[in-house]
């Protein structure tokens, strides 16, 4: 059973999509917040896994509150799914930056949501990985200098890593990270899982930000500066 925790502002957000969450059999929701810091609390005290973050919130935002859980050791298995007016909202970015595993835009089908939990819950992959990348890419690209650096660059990677690195960046699945390199789809997995390992990387939304803010992946034309090799 996914233990969801709501954390929205506005009570009928919350009070729809509790009904939704509590209408899938596997799951349930464990608590509300209607700001950022009932949000950091309760997923304490709920002992959530998931919790579905606004990002605008009063007393203490999504992003905060998204940083704050995902600094807490006591919280290290809580997975932050961040939801959003509009796919172009810059403040995604530093929602990701700061340790949530996916996003998802208000206006999704309901059927959608519940699979974006599942989803997160299972820390498969990104959610809308190709939309994540177009996203950072342009945020990052309008700016001359990055807010911040990545703590360990790709220098750490082998070659091949450095290209699966590039390819997740780009926003493919573990499947055509697979076909484009000519490997098996256990081993793509197992490559993403270890460049995880190497570079602290929570999940693969930080892989993104990471290549993209290492100058890995160039923002605008996608090029890849990793060489070529096996």
């Amino acid at each position: 059973m996914i233990r969801v925790l709501l954390a929205d502002d506005q009570r009928l957000v919350r009070a729809a999509f509790a009904m939704l969450v509590e209408s899938a059999d596997d799951m349930e929701v464990v608590g509300q917040a209607g700001t950022g810091r009932e949000a950091v609390e309760l997923a304490r005290s709920a002992r959530a896994d998931l919790v579905v973050m606004d990002i605008r919130m009063p007393e203490m935002d999504g992003i905060e509150a998204t940083r704050l859980i995902a600094a807490d050791e006591d919280l290290a298995g809580v997975k932050v799914l961040v939801l959003t007016t509009y796919d172009t909202d810059d403040h995604v970015v530093e929602a990701l930056r700061a340790g949530a595993s996916g996003f998802l835009v208000k206006d999704t089908r309901p059927a959608e949501l519940l699979t974006a939990i599942r989803t997160v819950a299972a820390g498969d992959s990104l959610l809308s990985p190709g939309p994540t990348a177009r996203l950072i890419a342009r945020v990052l690209s309008a700016r001359s200098v990055p807010d911040t650096s990545p703590a360990r660059g790709p220098d750490c990677l082998s070659v091949r890593e450095r290209q699966v690195l590039a390819l997740v960046a780009r926003g493919l699945t573990n499947t055509e990270i697979a076909e484009s390199l000519g490997l098996s789809p256990l081993t793509a997995k197992t490559h993403v899982s270890r460049i995880m390992g190497k570079l602290d990387a929570r999940d693969r939304a930080q892989l993104v930000i990471i290549a993209y803010e290492s100058g890995l992946v160039t923002p605008g034309d996608l090029r890849v500066t990793a060489p070529d090799g096996g």
